[in-house]
């Protein structure tokens, strides 16, 4: 399966849109829309939902390549979460790609020190979370807080929001939207 950033690209070169047009349609920078395109950075779900909503693409549909090789069942190890980010500043393994009908996207994430959104963004659903380890800035309507450990949130994704590490390790959230944007 090609890379996201690739993938991004050959989208975006299909529809005849420059970074610049796909940056004015989708709220997300050029800048950060080319260093995706480059794998320089993973883009956060929302981000890449962002992305593919100004290309006229669902995530299902994005992912529709990978989603069709695996075959339903109700149970997953962890070697069975699908990395839908780069594995590396930030990772967001996804569980149930493959379940029927799926209304939750359902994520173990994990962000690096100083990895995060620049800008913030907004989509139609709702998000969920548990920090599990480290702590991590959230951003929602230009409200910031602090959460750590055993902390939570939930809101409404229509709300500018951002996520960003500023901690002094790594730090993992298990989070949920719906509906699913994946």
């Amino acid at each position: 399966m090609p890379n996201i950033g690739t993938k991004l690209r050959e989208l975006r070169l299909r529809r005849k849109l420059g970074v610049r047009e796909l940056a004015d349609r989708s709220g997300v920078s050029h800048s950060t829309i080319s260093l995706i395109e480059r794998d320089k950075i993973s883009p956060s779900v929302d981000t890449l939902n962002a992305i593919l909503d100004a290309l006229g693409i669902t995530l299902i549909v994005f992912f529709s390549d990978l989603r069709s090789e695996l075959s339903y069942r109700p149970f997953y190890r962890a070697s069975d979460f699908v990395e839908i980010g780069d594995g590396n500043k930030i990772s967001y393994r996804m569980l149930g790609l493959n379940h029927p009908n799926r209304q939750l996207l359902v994520c173990h994430e994990a962000y690096g020190v100083g990895a995060g959104a620049e800008q913030p963004i907004t989509h139609a659903a709702q998000e969920a979370g548990v920090i599990i380890k480290g702590e991590i800035e959230l951003m929602v309507d230009g409200e910031a807080q602090i959460l750590r450990r055993g902390d939570g949130f939930y809101f409404d994704s229509r709300l500018p929001h951002r996520y960003r590490n500023v901690g002094n390790e790594s730090c993992e959230i298990i989070s949920a939207v719906t509906p699913p944007t994946y």
